[in-house]
This record gives C-alpha cells, structure tokens and sequence, in this order.
C-alpha cells in the first residue's frame, strides 16, 4: 500500500519539524507551510491526500482553509489539530469538511493513528473533546437565520483586519483595492452591528476566527 501523502500547516516551525519527524515512516510528508494561504496554495500544487493544518494561523484560519480546499478537492482528507477544546470549534472544523480532530497535546500518540481511520474513509475524534461535540453538531449552525453570517470574503477581511493589517496590507493580500477593503469593512460593521475596530477584533477572537 502506498503511504499517504501528507501536508502540514501549522505557524510553529519547530512543531512542524517535530511533525514531519514523526510522520516519515509512515506517511510521505510533500510540505509543510505556516499560514492558511500558503496551505490553499501549495495545496493545489501538491494534491496530498491529507492534510494536517492548526486551526489558528494567520493570514487565513484552519476552518476557512479547509472549506477552500474542500470546494477545490473534494477528495482530500482534513485532520485539524488544535490547543482548543471548545467542542463548539470542534464542531466547526466538521462542518468545515474535517476527518479528523486532535488536540495538539495529545498529537504525538493520536496523529499517526489519525491518519490511518482518515485514509481509510473515516472519521478521528480525539476522546479528549468528543463529549459535547454531537450535541453542538446538532445545534443550529452558528447565526443561521440571524442575517450576521459573513461570507468567505468578508471572513477573511475580519480576519486580516483583526490581526493589524492596513486596508493597503489587506488589500494586497487579496487583489483588490484598499477602497474595497474598507467598503467592505463598513458593510461587515453595519451587518453585525459593530462601531469599531476594536468591537470588530473582538468579534473575530469570539467566533474564532483570528
């Protein structure tokens, strides 16, 4: 059986190093990147068959992330990894089109094992968070029906925004210009009802996406 070509993603260089140590016997490790559109990118590039991303990264967040990747290759297999144990997040990440869920506490005796249900057509879920999970999955998805869901774009302004990004920074990381940017801003503000940057930092922080 060929071994599984991996991805990682992840900001910290030393954790990805230790990943891809512990990953070379079983698994062809094909990259390792350390923002969610360097991970989109290279992604596309490379075709892996899993991908193992943080879901706190700059740039572009793990659940936004994967939500491009799965529109763009369906076929690829998520496992987040996170320092998070909302089981809301959790939740999130599933809907997001993960197979797999850890915490990076326990990585270095449940990833490899994470790897294998997930390219073998399964689903992972770390027995750390797996209580209260299904009960948040069953839940209404989060603002549904409440007119404050954001769409993808105006996810990753918050985002760009909230980690200190000029509207020119901003911008530039998304091709478009920086009176656009703020257009857009403006309009995310009206929307979820909020009078100022800080409010909006706020806002990211809360829904997890910085």
């Amino acid at each position: 059986m060929n071994r599984p070509r991996v991805l990682l993603a992840d900001d910290h260089t030393l954790l990805l190093e230790a990943f891809r140590k512990m990953l070379a016997e079983e698994c062809e490790v094909v990259g390792a990147v350390s923002n969610g559109r360097a991970l989109v990118t290279e992604a596309l590039k490379l075709h892996p068959d899993v991908v193992v991303l943080d879901i706190t990264m700059p740039l572009l967040n793990g659940v936004d992330a994967a939500r491009q990747l799965k529109r763009d290759l369906p076929d690829v297999r998520i496992i987040f990894l996170t320092m998070n144990e909302d089981p809301e997040l959790a939740a999130a990440a599933f809907r997001a089109g993960g197979s797999g869920y850890l915490l990076k506490r326990s990585a270095a005796s449940e990833l490899l094992a994470a790897i294998r249900e997930v390219t073998s057509g399964r689903f992972y879920m770390t027995p750390l968070v797996t209580e209260g999970v299904l009960g948040s999955m069953l839940q209404p998805h989060p603002g549904a029906g409440s007119g404050h869901q954001l769409t993808t774009r105006q996810r990753e302004i918050v985002q760009l925004v909230a980690e200190g990004h000029s509207l020119k920074e901003v911008g530039s990381i998304l091709n478009i210009s920086p009176r656009t940017v703020a257009f857009h801003k403006s309009r995310i503000m009206e929307q979820l009802r909020i009078r100022s940057t800080a409010e909006l930092i706020q806002y990211a922080v809360e829904n997890h996406i910085v």
